[in-house]
C-alpha cells in the first residue's frame, strides 16, 4: 500500500521531498540551519519524524538541499543584475554590483551561522551543484562583456575583481553576525565604496613616470 500523502500536501503539486526542502529552507530563512533538529523540520512540514529518512540519508543530506534552496530564493529575490554592459560608467555599474552584492550576502550568510561545528552539512552542500554562484557569475558576465566593448582593459583579471567585490561582501556580513544585537544592515560608508571601487578600477601600482 503507498504511503499516505501529507495532509499538507493534499490537493498539491508537490513532492514529499520538495515539500520537505521547503521547509527547512524556510525555517533557515528563520533562524539558520546550526541548530535544527529532526523534529524542526518534521513539525514544520507536518509529517512524522521518520518521514525524512525515506527521502534523504540523513538531516545533513536535507539540510544541504535546503540550503542550495536558500541561496537560490535570495538570489531570486536579489533581481536582475543591475547595469548592462556599455550603459552609464564602469564605475557607476561596479557600484550598483556592489550594493546588489551585499544585499544578496545580507540575505544568504546568516543562513549558514552554527555550522561550522557540522561539516557535513558543507561538505554535502559542496557536493551539489553550485556553480559559481548567482553574484560571482554575474560579475564576471558583466565585466567580460565590458571587455568586449573596450571599456575595461583586454588583460583585466575580471575573476579576481569578482572575488574581490564577493569577498568584501562576505567580511561586511560576517562582522555583522558578530554583533546579533546590531539590527541595522550591514553597508560599507560612502567614503570606503569610492576607495574600493577606486583600487578596482586603478590598482594599487605607482603611475607610471
Amino acid at each position: 500500500m503507498a504511503p499516505r500523502r501529507a495532509a499538507a500536501l493534499r490537493g498539491g503539486d508537490q513532492s514529499l521531498r520538495e515539500h520537505l526542502i521547503a521547509s527547512a529552507e524556510r525555517l533557515i530563512a528563520q533562524r539558520g540551519a546550526g541548530r535544527l533538529t529532526v523534529r524542526d523540520i518534521a513539525r514544520e512540514a507536518g509529517v512524522a519524524d521518520g518521514v525524512l529518512y525515506n527521502h534523504f540519508a540523513d538531516k545533513e543530506e536535507l539540510l544541504a538541499y535546503a540550503l542550495q534552496a536558500r541561496v537560490q530564493a535570495a538570489g531570486r529575490a536579489a533581481g536582475e543584475p543591475p547595469g548592462q554592459a556599455g550603459s552609464r560608467t564602469v564605475e557607476a555599474n561596479l557600484r550598483a554590483y556592489l550594493t546588489w552584492a551585499l544585499a544578496f550576502h545580507a540575505a544568504v550568510l546568516p543562513a549558514f551561522a552554527g555550522l561550522l561545528h557540522q561539516p557535513v552539512v558543507l561538505q554535502r552542500l559542496a557536493g551539489l551543484p553550485q556553480g559559481d554562484g548567482p553574484v560571482r557569475a554575474a560579475v564576471v558576465d558583466y565585466l567580460r562583456a565590458e571587455q568586449r566593448l573596450g571599456r575595461v582593459a583586454a588583460h583585466a583579471r575580471v575573476d579576481a575583481v569578482a572575488a574581490l567585490i564577493v569577498g568584501v561582501c562576505h567580511d561586511l556580513v560576517l562582522r555583522h553576525l558578530l554583533h546579533p544585537d546590531d539590527a541595522t544592515p550591514p553597508s560599507l560608508p560612502s567614503r570606503d565604496v569610492d576607495d574600493l571601487i577606486a583600487t578596482l578600477l586603478h590598482g594599487i601600482a605607482p603611475a607610471p613616470e
